[in-house]
């Protein structure tokens, strides 16, 4: 039988606000020493009162309106109710039927379409503590809370189930962390726990209305690990439905060494949270001057900067569209170009130097040891610094990115690297012939096959006078140079 595959995905994202959700305890809690950054509040003392912080819900309603969102004009927030060794008290202070956010959209391509993905809601809660399971020769396996991460503003993105594919829920994804970074309003940085997803995904017969029945996926904590865990729970839904079994609803982990999902527990539905509205905090009125204050001070999106960027500085939409993706990138990018005139033919040919370098031999540079561009040891300065080398014909494109990986490694001056390493261009034709009369006499094969009719060998030949020359020798006059001395040999 054919399926078609359904999937909503649930994304947390710990708002970057410098005290917690209902307690003045600092958040910064990633590199604090356990339990340092806790108060009777987030450690779920009795007779403690929460009180809400304003920058949450401010950080909450910016992405609801990014979203396209609602934003109702009453909230409220609502106890969730589950007996987790992380849940200090007990419950959960979380939103329920009231959210600060609903009914936004966004549009994503996925395996060349478009398709729009409904935002059911956006709304705050509070985090967990976290749990490290120990497991010694010397002492029974146990666990150990630190409740530093308790308390700590968690904002959640509910989509429909509205996408069909791995492939559209890694689209979805990418977007909305890039429209999170551009907001500001988080880290957005998986590795740290910073941006979680929880996915939900069904199979049902193609042609049928009704949903199947739903996996929930946790335990992802990156881009790839939701679509790898999406690609295996459609495979393992399929053999179940294929053999004449029914899929079971409940919550399955990701495990990485296996590359596959596994049973956790059985699925909780709403009513088994028992919810019910916070007694300690009043409803919450949202006033219209605020959100359209909040409106008014968004910053500029990666859609709006990618129009820009290719109607400011020219580029194409292929390079536009990379650079945006990251606010950081795209930083960058900005960074750099502004240290040069960007309104004459002139200046778009730098822009386009400018992206060619960043998305090329910079971005492979930061790939292989894993770095985001904000970390790269080579900041824009240098960068323009070393196009400027090129342009002046002071060192040839090979040598420049010969001097690209010396100022990444070293952190370097470009322009230094070049004088104390002696890497100037050599733009004297008697050092050049020389050079080419050594490739000549080397490559007897090459020099036949080019008395032969094959002009591609002179192609070789010129490579064999850059070796020579360490990249040093100006490409434009080997050219002319190799192309001469055979003509002569004629």
């Amino acid at each position: 039988m054919e399926y078609e595959t359904v999937i909503g995905l649930e994304v947390h994202v710990q708002l970057r606000t410098q005290s917690k959700m209902f307690c003045s305890c600092r958040a910064d809690y990633q590199t604090a020493p356990a339990n340092s950054r806790v108060c009777p509040v987030c450690l779920g003392l009795p007779g403690t009162l929460p009180v809400i912080n304003k920058k949450a819900v401010e950080f909450t309603i910016m992405t609801g309106l990014a979203l396209g969102c609602e934003i109702p004009k009453l909230t409220k927030f609502d106890r969730k109710n589950y007996p987790y060794p992380d849940l200090m008290k007990g419950y959960q202070i979380s939103q329920f039927d009231l959210p600060l956010a609903l009914n936004g959209e966004m549009d994503i391509t996925a395996d060349g379409q478009d398709r729009t993905v409904r935002v059911e809601r956006v709304h705050l809660e509070e985090d967990v503590s976290k749990l490290q399971h120990v497991s010694d020769e010397n002492d029974d396996p146990h666990s150990l809370v630190d409740v530093n991460r308790s308390g700590v503003p968690l904002m959640e993105v509910v989509s429909h189930p509205d996408m069909r594919t791995p492939e559209e829920a890694r689209s979805y994804l990418t977007k909305l962390h890039s429209i999170i970074q551009y907001l500001g309003v988080s880290t957005a940085n998986a590795q740290d726990g910073s941006f979680r997803c929880d996915a939900n995904i069904s199979l049902r017969p193609v042609g049928q209305k009704e949903y199947g029945t739903k996996a929930e996926i946790k335990n992802m904590n990156s881009l790839r690990a939701v679509f790898m865990a999406l690609n295996h729970e459609q495979e393992r839904q399929k053999r179940v439905l294929d053999s004449g079994e029914r899929v079971i609803q409940e919550t399955r982990g990701w495990s990485e060494e296996r590359s596959a999902t596994y049973s956790q527990r059985s699925k909780e539905e709403a009513h088994d949270y028992r919810y019910f509205p916070e007694p300690d905090l009043p409803p919450l009125v949202i006033e219209d001057s605020w959100i359209e204050e909040l409106r008014n001070n968004l910053p500029e999106l990666a859609t709006d900067r990618l129009a820009r960027f290719t109607d400011q500085y020219g580029l194409p939409e292929y390079d536009a569209r990379l650079l945006t993706n990251s606010k950081g990138m795209a930083d960058y990018y900005e960074q750099a170009t502004r240290l040069h005139a960007t309104d004459s033919d002139n200046g778009q040919k730098f822009a386009k130097n400018v992206s060619n370098w960043i998305l090329g031999d910079l971005s492979r540079l930061l790939n292989l040891e894993d770095r985001l561009i904000d970390e790269s040891p080579v900041p824009p300065e240098s960068l323009v610094e070393l196009i400027d080398l090129v342009d002046k014909d002071t060192v040839s494109v090979s040598m420049a990115k010969t001097v690209l990986e010396e100022a990444f490694e070293s952190g370097g001056s470009p322009a230094q690297i070049v004088q104390e390493k002696g890497y100037t261009q050599i733009s004297d034709s008697s050092a050049v012939d020389e050079a080419v009369g050594q490739a000549i006499d080397a490559n007897p094969q090459a020099v036949a096959d080019y008395m032969g009719g094959k002009e591609t060998a002179a192609k070789f030949l010129v490579g064999q006078v850059m070796k020579i020359t360490k990249g040093q020798a100006k490409p434009d006059l080997v050219n002319e140079l190799v192309v001469v001395a055979l003509e002569k040999l004629k």
